[in-house]
């Protein structure tokens, strides 16, 4: 099975008004979280999926195409 962004098309899109964004701050604009703390946690507890891969790294660059999931829900980077 491929990990390709491209297999995920009833993901949720969301612009972002840069090249990239942290996934932290994904992760709040987006609404799959609250607050930077609960960011955090979720991606330290391995519940954040980066093209279909596990992320642990709050601090990651995402970038146009790039799905991330959180609970089953998949939302698209989109740049502005």
């Amino acid at each position: 099975m491929s990990d390709s962004a491209d297999e995920l098309p009833d993901a949720d899109t969301v612009p972002i008004r840069d090249e990239s964004i942290r996934l932290g701050q994904f992760l709040k604009l987006a609404n799959l979280i609250e607050s930077g703390a609960e960011a955090k946690e979720v991606v330290a507890d391995g519940l954040v999926e980066v093209n279909g891969e596990v992320e642990t790294r709050r601090g990651r660059q995402l970038r146009d195409g790039d799905v991330v999931e959180l609970g089953g829900v998949a939302v698209r980077v989109a740049s502005a």
